[in-house]
Parts: C-alpha cells; sequence; structure tokens
C-alpha cells in the first residue's frame, strides 16, 4: 500500500503539484478510484437490466455521502479502536500492549477528575438551557407588535459559537476590565477572579453556554407553534388557568421536542473541549477545574504524543455517551408524550 501512495506521489510531483498537497491528492486519487470500482459494476448492472434506473440512480446519488462516512467516520473509529490497543508515540513503530491502555486509565485519577468536571458541567448546563429556551421561546411565542424583532435579537447570539464566543467571554470574565466584574463593582460586590479560582472557572463556562440559548428557541418555538389550538380552547371553555393549561396541555406537548433538545445537548455538552482548551491554554485550569474528558484526550494525543492511550479515552467516552443516551431514552418513557403511541394504547384499551 505504501508503495502504491509513493507511486500516485511521484505522479502528481511529475504534474507540477505541491509537495505538501501530495499526500492529500494521492488520498483523493484512491478514493476515486475506489468509487469507479463501485459505479463500474453498477454501470454493468444497469446496462444488462440486473438493477432498476431508478435504484441505480439512488445508488449514485447517496454514494458519495456513503463514502464519505465511510472514509472520514467509520474508518478513522476502526482504525482508533485497533491503536487504543497499542503504544504508539508517532515516530516510532506501534507496540502492541493488549488492554493495558485501558488498565491505565482505569487507575488514572486525570480520567476521574476529567468525568467529574465534564458530568458536572452536562447536568448542569443542559437544563438549565432547556429551562431559559423554553421560557424565551413561550415569551415568543406571544401575538405582540415587533415580534419578530425580538426573536431575530435572540436569535443573533448563538450565531457567535467556538473560539470567537471563548475569546468573547474571557473580556466578560477579566477580574480587572471584564463586563460582568464592572457591573458587580457598581453594585458594591467584589468580583471574583472567575477562571482564575478553581471555584467559579466552571460556573463561568456554565454561564457562557446559556449565551447559544437562541439556537434551541428557535426549535422550540416551531415546537410551540405546532401545538393545536383546539386543546387550548377546549381547556380556555373548562375554566382551566394558564398554569394549568402550560402544565397539562403544553409539556405534554412539547416533550419530544425537549427530550430531544436535552439528548443533543447532553451529547455535545460530554464533549466540550473548546472551552477548556481556550480558557486553560490546554493546562485544565486552576486545580483542573476545566479539565474536561476531550481536553484530557486531546492533551495526550497532541500534547504528550500517546496515541495509543488517547485513543482509548476516545472509545471511554464513547462508551459513557451511549450509556448516558440509553438511560435518557429509557427514562423517557415515563415523562415524553407521543401522540401516535397514546393514541395505540387507546385502541388496544377499548378492545
Amino acid at each position: 500500500m505504501n508503495d502504491i501512495v509513493t507511486s500516485i506521489e511521484e505522479a502528481l510531483g511529475a504534474v507540477g503539484l505541491p509537495e505538501g498537497l501530495r499526500p492529500i491528492g494521492a488520498f483523493l486519487v484512491i478514493l476515486l478510484c475506489v468509487y469507479a470500482v463501485f459505479l463500474v459494476p453498477l454501470w454493468i448492472a444497469v446496462r444488462r437490466r440486473w438493477v432498476a434506473r431508478s435504484t441505480a440512480a439512488f445508488w449514485c446519488f447517496i454514494s458519495p455521502w456513503v463514502f464519505g462516512f465511510l472514509f472520514f467516520t467509520v474508518g478513522p473509529m476502526v482504525y482508533s479502536l485497533v491503536l487504543s490497543f497499542y503504544s504508539w508515540d508517532l515516530i516510532s513503530d506501534p507496540v502492541f500492549v493488549g488492554g493495558d491502555n485501558y488498565v491505565r486509565a482505569a487507575q488514572d485519577p486525570k480520567v476521574y477528575r476529567a468525568i467529574q468536571v465534564t458530568l458536572t458541567y452536562a447536568v448542569v448546563s443542559v437544563p438549565l438551557g432547556v429551562i431559559i429556551s423554553l421560557a424565551v421561546a413561550l415569551l415568543l411565542n406571544l401575538r405582540v407588535a415587533g415580534i419578530n424583532v425580538f426573536r431575530t435579537v435572540w436569535y443573533l447570539p448563538s450565531l457567535v459559537t467556538g473560539v470567537a464566543l471563548v475569546v468573547l467571554f474571557l473580556w466578560v470574565f477579566n477580574p480587572n476590565y471584564g463586563l460582568i466584574n464592572g457591573v458587580l463593582a457598581v453594585l458594591g460586590i467584589d468580583g471574583p477572579a472567575w477562571f482564575a479560582d478553581p471555584n467559579w472557572a466552571l460556573p463561568a463556562v456554565v454561564i457562557m453556554s446559556l449565551w447559544t440559548v437562541g439556537g434551541n428557541m428557535v426549535i422550540y418555538l416551531a415546537g410551540l407553534q405546532d401545538v393545536p389550538t383546539e386543546l387550548y380552547e377546549a381547556a380556555h371553555l373548562d375554566g382551566a388557568s394558564t398554569m394549568r393549561r402550560f402544565w397539562h396541555i403544553t409539556l405534554p406537548q412539547m416533550s419530544p421536542v425537549i427530550f430531544f433538545g436535552a439528548i443533543t445537548g447532553l451529547i455535545a455538552a460530554m464533549q466540550t473541549f473548546t472551552q477548556g482548551y481556550i480558557v486553560t491554554q490546554s493546562g485544565g485550569g486552576p486545580n483542573d477545574s476545566l479539565l474536561f474528558f476531550v481536553l484530557y484526550l486531546y492533551n495526550n494525543a497532541f500534547k504528550f504524543f500517546q496515541m495509543g492511550y488517547a485513543s482509548a479515552l476516545a472509545w471511554i467516552l464513547l462508551v459513557m455517551i451511549l450509556l448516558i443516551t440509553v438511560l435518557v431514552f429509557r427514562g423517557s418513557a415515563f415523562w415524553v408524550y407521543y401522540e401516535s403511541t397514546n393514541a395505540k394504547a387507546r385502541k388496544r384499551a377499548r378492545k
């Protein structure tokens, strides 16, 4: 395989491709060849009428995404699983160590600290985000003049994400000239050092996460507008108060949407990286208060060059996310309301 790649790189060099781009070019050439190997049999099958043209067209259109998923997602995942059983520093040859990387992770206190920080952040930030997003959506669902302007104003901040958002909040939380400590000083309160204080670093990141509630707000707003108005009208005729209508109509009807926001928020929170990396310069912060699991994984891979151990940590994270997702899905049976499921249950009860 290495000889094939080398030959392709030499051929690309002969046509004038810069040396730094040759590995990428070789990869694309191999990808196109594999894609051609897939298309040629499909073309033959269509010519001989073994496969309908519509079926062939379907596979032609979907195949780029399938190959992209296989090459850029499944392939690296399988490679990382294999690599998790090796010790490799990116320079020397990989050495097979069996399950030593997983045993090391089970005995590593930093792993438990990273899990604690990540779970704490997820358990606090996700419910807060859901509650605030839903509350804002309820307000923006009112029929008042200029409501579209308010919706836009609430949504726009969610477009600022990633590094730009963290850099913005580094200024907001600056202990000397930051916006929050400036407001606290006007009120006669001495603001904390925030990211330099182990007791306030994680709460500051939680507050930072609330900046993007506008994204979920749009989803919840769409869900609110999909609730049948007949239910509210019937409840109003029965004399139900606003709180009763919210508790017995809005929440049950919105529970699938809330569940979607909660599950996607949990998965994203478990993969938090940018905040910890930018704020602490990959160090983890005071007393490892911002040592998120993905940050610790990154440090082992690209700071300490322990690729095998980092791959094992990646699979441990995958298992944790799967377990949490399964638990949340199992728990959803007690509070998520699906109209189709309940209709089937009523039909069975009548029989």
